[in-house]
C-alpha cells in the first residue's frame, strides 16, 4: 500500500498484521515528493456562510497546492464558528484524492486585528484582495480597475493573501493592513464570491510559480 505523511514525503507499506480494529503496516521504502512547490502559499479567508461553500474551497486549495489556510474573522463576516476537526477531515481526503505529500495547515479563526498584528512582521509579499466598489451611477457598472496579482506577485517568493467575506473589507480594514504592509490587488475583472476569489488567488500564485 501507498501512504504519505502529509509533510513532504510517500511511502511504501506492507500489510504485516490484520486485527478486527487495526492492522500494522511496515514501511518499505519512504520517498521525498519530487514535485513540492518551490515557494511557501497562505491564504486569509472569511469562512463563508454556507459551511458547504468554505469547504470546496478548502478541497480545491488542497488539489492545487495551498501550505496553510487561516480562517479570519472580518466586520461582514457571516460565518464566527468552524469545527476544525471535521474541516481537517475535507483537507485530508482532498490530498489524498490528489495524490499530495502536503497537508495544509488550518488555523483556528482569528479575528481580523489579531491576525493583521500576527502578520505584521512576516517575511513574505503581503496582499488583501480589494478593489474600490462598482459604481452606483452608471448600468451596466464598469469594474474598477486594480493592480492584478500577477503583475506584481515576485515569482518564488513567500506569499500570504487575504481574502475578505462576501460584503468585502471594511474601508477601515483595508486601511489597517495597508498600514501594516498589505498591498491591494485585483483578481480580475469579474466579482467574485468567497470561495472563487480564495481558489483564483491560489491557482494565479501556482501558475506563477511552475
Amino acid at each position: 500500500m501507498y501512504l504519505t505523511d502529509g509533510k513532504g514525503f510517500f511511502h511504501q507499506g506492507e500489510i504485516i498484521s490484520v486485527h478486527s480494529k487495526k492492522c500494522t503496516v511496515k514501511i518499505i521504502q519512504s520517498i521525498p515528493d519530487r514535485a513540492k512547490r518551490n515557494f511557501h502559499l497562505t491564504i486569509a479567508i472569511a469562512p463563508t456562510k454556507n459551511i458547504e461553500r468554505f469547504e470546496w474551497f478548502l478541497e480545491k486549495a488542497t488539489e492545487l497546492g495551498c501550505d496553510e489556510i487561516i480562517p479570519i474573522l472580518c466586520r461582514h463576516s457571516e460565518r464566527t464558528v468552524i469545527k476544525t476537526e471535521r474541516l481537517n477531515k475535507v483537507l485530508v481526503a482532498a490530498m489524498k484524492q490528489s495524490l499530495k505529500s502536503e497537508l495544509p495547515r488550518l488555523n483556528d479563526i482569528q479575528d481580523y486585528k489579531t491576525f493583521i498584528s500576527s502578520a505584521k512582521n512576516l517575511d513574505a509579499e503581503k496582499y488583501i484582495g480589494h478593489i474600490p466598489e462598482l459604481s452606483d451611477s452608471e448600468f451596466p457598472p464598469e469594474n474598477p480597475k486594480g493592480a492584478l496579482l500577477q503583475s506584481i506577485y515576485t515569482k518564488g517568493k513567500k506569499v500570504l493573501i487575504a481574502v475578505g467575506p462576501e460584503g468585502g473589507f471594511s474601508e477601515e480594514e483595508i486601511a489597517i493592513a495597508t498600514g501594516n504592509g498589505f498591498i491591494p490587488v485585483s483578481l480580475g475583472n469579474s466579482r467574485l464570491r468567497v470561495e472563487t476569489a480564495g481558489i483564483t488567488a491560489c491557482a494565479v500564485l501556482n501558475s506563477i510559480n511552475q
